[in-house]
């Protein structure tokens, strides 16, 4: 269930630079004042009277590399030790990103009409930002390895929010080498579900809207707090199953990863919470169905939206508990007209409403009101 820029297989993981890269140290400029990121472990703010100090230090698995850059407010003065940095102006009055998991946070904090560009516009499901694509006004720019730079330089953004898998970024490389500003954005490293939510501060930061950012993560917080002491209430604990087999090996999420932290949450006995690792288990189908055979629920079947494509694609799906009992649930069948899965744009930004989901499906006596979000009961 790892998002990124709609990865093409639910369960596989994922996906340098003008502004001033450097080895991950301590600022001592920022150290003066209180980091207002609490969950997030690869991005930092710090505030001033004038502006803002961001850090991306975790831009990438294993990354040696951090980021620094300086929001100035309109009149505020930048001290000439910051200047070394990348330095924005904000707000800012274009952008163009890179990742559907951005979206949400320009929409919430309603700036989504600074949106100029987006790399592979049919993987975008909003339908703010889908009318916005329709009308013209945000242009396809390509796709993150292989970014249009003639479009680009003719778009002339304020800033190109990016991501990379490593430091070797030729494509936003080249974006900087024609001067355009690229900031690398982190959010997909983060397996703490709160810690994903919370880079709408980095947004926050771009655009000086702070006190905003910091409003809707605290409400997103505290309904994902209420609803993991709601899962507490449930009686028994669901033993779930995830992931589906691709080219002859099963993919599914490691027991510290963002998937397994949801599903802990939800008060589930996840089959494999205690493998180590953030990434995802490759098993072979023996292996997978001697553990989780008479599991429960299966959660997160890869790009499948029926029980008879999964059975169609490897009959030995048939053979699990939970696909005879039609206890299969699956994010990938609830799609954007153009095809993009509304869970890879969505559930980063919004880990109350997954977990609520979860919660719904594996604990059907609790939160009775809701409707699910994402996930759907595959017939």
């Amino acid at each position: 269930m790892k998002i990124l820029h709609y990865p093409i297989i639910a369960f596989l993981l994922l996906l340098a630079t003008g502004c001033k890269k450097e080895q991950k140290t301590t600022d001592k400029t920022a150290s003066t004042v209180e980091n207002s990121v609490t969950y997030a472990n690869g991005l930092e703010i710090y505030k001033y009277n004038g502006f803002s100090i961001v850090k991306v230090t975790n831009p990438w698995p294993d990354a040696e590399e951090s980021y620094t850059y300086v929001m100035q407010q309109k009149g505020g003065v930048v001290p000439d030790s910051l200047k070394k940095y990348m330095v924005l102006e904000v707000p800012l009055q274009s952008v163009v990103v890179t990742s559907t998991t951005h979206i949400p946070s320009l929409e919430m904090l309603g700036v989504e009409n600074t949106l100029t560009g987006f790399a592979h516009t049919d993987y975008v499901s909003s339908e703010k930002t889908r009318k916005r694509i329709d009308e013209g006004f945000v242009k396809d720019v390509g796709v993150n390895e292989s970014i249009n730079t003639e479009i680009m330089i003719d778009l002339a953004p304020d800033a190109i929010v990016g991501f990379s898998i490593s430091s070797n970024n030729k494509s936003m490389n080249t974006l900087e080498k024609s001067g355009l500003k690229v900031l690398y954005n982190g959010d997909w490293t983060e397996q703490n579900p709160l810690g994903k939510a919370e880079w709408i501060k980095f947004f926050g930061a771009l655009y000086g809207m702070d006190d905003k950012a910091d409003e809707l993560f605290k409400q997103i917080e505290k309904d994902y707090l209420e609803a993991k002491e709601i899962a507490k209430q449930a009686t028994d604990r669901p033993t779930v199953l995830g992931g589906a087999i691709y080219q002859d090996h099963w993919y599914l999420p490691q027991g510290d990863s963002w998937a397994a932290l949801f599903l802990k949450d939800a008060n589930a006995d996840y089959l494999w919470k205690d493998s180590k690792g953030t990434g995802s288990l490759s098993l072979s189908l023996e292996t997978v169905l001697d553990k989780a055979q008479d599991a429960e629920y299966w959660i997160g079947p890869s790009h499948f939206t029926s029980l008879q494509e999964m059975t169609d694609s490897n009959p030995h799906y048939g053979q699990f508990r939970a696909f005879k009992e039609q206890k299969v649930y699956s994010f990938s069948s609830k799609k954007g007209p153009t095809g993009g899965v509304i869970y890879y744009e969505l559930s980063a930004n919004r880990p109350d409403l997954v977990l609520k989901d979860l919660i719904k499906i594996l604990h059907p006596g609790l939160l009775i009101d809701h409707k699910l979000e994402f996930f759907e009961q595959l017939k």
